[in-house]
């Protein structure tokens, strides 16, 4: 079964709830059926959580490259010599560390072509910060490491999709930070990943306003006016079905997200505070407009459960399967592009 996906994945902070998730959901004997799982981290460290989740039975085949990965079984790269004091619940500059060192060494490997995808478990935005990451999260810096222009962090799951125009960057900069043409630029992004990631062939793009109220036709604020509704209407002219801008919360507490295939949100808060009340645990976070395919689960690093085996891996493993079909999509449109009018009659079939 060597055709099965190679999946990388990074531990996150090492006092955090990331080997927990990660155990639990390789644990699974039906994940094996899908792909390869390569962790990269180290098997003191995760023996410390096995132990912990009450795995016992459960083991990691230590390999030096992706190339050695064992099939059907749960893989691992040792990532560094040393031994690691572990604190679960503890938040100090070993966590960040450690999954700095993780992320770095799967990345390469990625980049490489030795991995088919990317799964992050959750870091600390603060403590992983050093001279060689000097980003707001994974999504900026994977962006930089792929050498991409731009890029969607992009939650997604089966009751909604939502993306977001600015990341993390404090609210009192939102507004000067968004423009039309970076409005644009996110539509366009998130259209391209609904047709070639997720095979929605029509994808209909709802846009939230920045102010209360939509602005209230500039009474609360001229954003909308200025920037969204210009930005709405050059992405429609280039054939996009963008709508809006709506009042985020009547927009919610109307259901009207149920109408669209997705959001575009204008800050971080805006759009997952939402997403995470109507998709917790099922949610996945993807970084959508890169070369490669990389997802996490939608929920931090769990300092205050980390190491009572109380956290859940649902979101994890939907992280998981996620990317792999997104990498299935993403290859079969390679192939149908190639005669399209097996590509046609596919489209037509599923229209």
């Amino acid at each position: 079964m060597s055709d099965k996906l190679k999946v990388g994945i990074s531990i996150g902070d090492v006092n955090g709830v990331g080997l927990e998730i990660i155990i639990k959901t390789l644990s699974e004997s039906k994940v094996y059926d899908y792909c390869t799982p390569i962790v990269y981290g180290h098997t003191k460290v995760a023996s410390f959580y096995r132990r912990l989740s009450n795995a016992h039975e459960f083991n990691f085949n230590v390999i030096t490259s992706p190339a050695q990965a064992t099939h059907r079984k749960p893989n691992m790269i040792n990532c560094w010599d040393e031994d690691v004091k572990l604190e679960p619940g503890v938040v100090n500059s070993t966590g960040g560390k450690y999954a700095l060192i993780s992320l770095q060494r799967a990345t390469t490997d990625l980049l490489a072509g030795e991995l088919d995808l990317l799964v992050t478990a959750p870091i600390n935005k603060d403590n992983i910060q050093s001279e060689a990451f000097n980003f707001p999260g994974h999504t900026e810096y994977l962006q930089q490491q792929d050498n991409a222009a731009e890029s969607l962090m992009f939650l997604v799951s089966d009751v909604l999709k939502i993306g977001v125009v600015t990341g993390h960057i404090p609210v009192a900069d939102v507004a000067k930070a968004i423009s039309v043409e970076k409005i644009v630029a996110k539509i366009r992004l998130m259209d391209a990943s609904l047709r070639n990631d997720f095979w929605i062939r029509k994808p209909k793009i709802a846009v939230l306003g920045l102010n209360p109220h939509a602005g209230d036709n500039g009474l609360i604020g001229n954003e909308e006016a200025q920037i969204i509704a210009p930005a709405i209407e050059q992405a429609r002219a280039n054939d996009i079905l963008a709508f809006g801008p709506y009042s985020a919360d009547g927009f919610f507490a109307s259901a009207a997200y149920s109408k669209f295939d997705a959001v575009l949100a204008m800050y971080h808060d805006q759009g997952l505070i939402p997403f995470k009340q109507l998709a917790f645990e099922t949610g996945v976070n993807f970084t959508a407009g890169l070369s490669f395919v990389r997802t996490s689960p939608d929920h931090g690093t769990g300092y205050d459960i980390a190491g009572k085996n109380q956290a859940s891996d649902i979101s994890f493993r939907e992280a998981l399967f996620t990317a792999l079909r997104i990498v299935k999509h993403r290859r079969e449109n390679i192939e149908l592009n190639e005669n399209p009018l097996v590509f046609s009659k596919l489209s037509r079939d599923r229209d």
